[in-house]
């Protein structure tokens, strides 16, 4: 049987449109002098007691770094538009050493490859490839088997992907190489996003299903059925809320903020106007608190007077802050005023969040755990898979 191919290689992985604005400078740069800059750079990170600010290049490249370096950085950033940050480049210059789009000719100065001008001219054939390398078309799979994702419902696949294929395996390196990957897929518009929320557009739908194979294939129409599954009773779970009686409702709500955590939960009135309002405890670090939670059950728009309605009912019940759920959506000027400077703060948990909450904490709904049985290929083959490239660029420049 065939090993695994080892796949998700360039840590810091980068977007595709940097690498193409840098392998055009490279062109004619000793490589040397590419590695040496990154390293200067390096050694002035600073510390979290003592930061270095890196968001102007026209400022921090004259204030530290001179000669060919600051040369370097300079045409980096002006030619580039003033869109590639020097300071940032570390993962496209990996990246472009990895898949040898530029390589050094025998005097040590880089030279675009073959592979490197059809990266530049976007040949399919070679996108599709690095895409399968990096684990970009994996990643794109999974989305399209969803309506709508937050990038923490697609890091149990992810991270199972990840363990077949790579050698990425903690927490930390599971969130980042799916968060650099899913910027990938987004500037490119195979995917879209609303906040940190991601949905596989058309175009991404469409070259997810142009490079699957049969078995990928089949695994994510099953896994497209179990989320059409899943919005379908979101949907329901939502017409229910408004159909529920109070008292039912009222249930309901103690049952969530009891499952977020909160003690002492109180409801204070009758719910005749669909809402209902709470005085809890919760604990925060080591102190524990009282908060005002008000919920609104109704489709439409809550403004600012109901905030400041609950925000002037927290010094009655001794409250330093609240909560406001609705069924409905928040206005803006509702949310701006929710985190005013000076005030009491009050969280906002507009209809399509509560839904969530209430699917986390499986209220009123429950999860179900179908075993999904997939061979484990790596179990039948000893070939090992070459080791993760450091993030540390002392380990590979001189």
């Amino acid at each position: 049987m065939k090993p695994p191919t080892h796949k998700v290689r360039t840590p810091i992985f980068p977007l595709y449109s940097e690498v193409r604005k840098l392998l055009p400078i490279f062109e004619g740069v000793p490589k040397a002098l590419v590695t040496s800059m990154i390293q200067a750079i390096w050694e002035q990170t600073g510390t979290p007691q003592n930061p270095v600010d890196w968001t102007d290049p026209d400022k921090w490249i004259e204030e530290r770094l001179s000669g060919e370096h600051a040369g370097l950085a300079r045409r980096i950033w002006l030619e580039s538009g003033r869109t590639v940050n020097p300071r940032h480049i570390y993962g496209a210059y990996l990246f472009i050493n990895q898949f040898a789009l530029a390589v050094p000719d025998p005097s040590g100065r880089y030279r675009i490859s073959q592979e490197g001008d059809r990266f530049l001219a976007e040949d399919p054939e070679v996108v599709r490839r690095l895409d399968d390398l990096e684990g970009l078309l994996e990643l794109l799979r999974i989305l399209s088997t969803k309506d709508r994702a937050r990038r923490a419902d697609l890091i149990p696949e992810w991270g199972a992907f990840l363990e077949q294929y790579s050698r990425y395996g903690t927490s930390s390196t599971i969130k980042d190489t799916l968060r650099r990957r899913v910027l990938n897929l987004v500037e490119r518009g195979l995917v879209a996003r609303d906040g940190n929320t991601y949905w596989a557009t058309p175009r991404g739908l469409e070259y997810a299903a142009a490079t699957a194979d049969v078995e990928a294939d089949r695994k994510q129409e099953t896994m497209r059925v179990v989320s059409d599954f899943n919005a379908r009773q979101r949907d329901t779970l939502r017409k229910r809320l408004g159909e529920m009686p109070p008292y039912h409702f009222e249930k309901l709500i103690r049952d969530l903020l009891e499952a977020m955590g909160y003690e002492d939960v109180t409801v204070t009135k009758e719910s005749g106007d669909k809402g209902v309002d709470v005085v809890a405890t919760v604990q925060f670090g080591i102190t524990t608190i009282t908060e005002v939670v008000q919920v609104k059950r109704h489709q439409g728009t809550i403004h600012r007077p109901t905030l400041d309605q609950l925000r002037g009912a927290l010094p009655y019940h001794k409250a330093i802050r609240g909560t406001l759920i609705t069924t409905g959506a928040f206005s803006k000027g509702c949310t701006e005023a929710a985190l005013f400077p000076g005030a009491a703060p009050i969280g906002l948990i507009d209809g399509p969040k509560l839904l969530d909450l209430l699917m986390e904490h499986e209220i009123g709904i429950q999860k179900r755990t179908v075993p999904l049985y997939e061979l484990d290929d790596s179990f039948f083959t000893t070939a090992e898979e070459p080791a993760v490239l450091s993030t540390d660029p002392a380990d590979e420049l001189p």
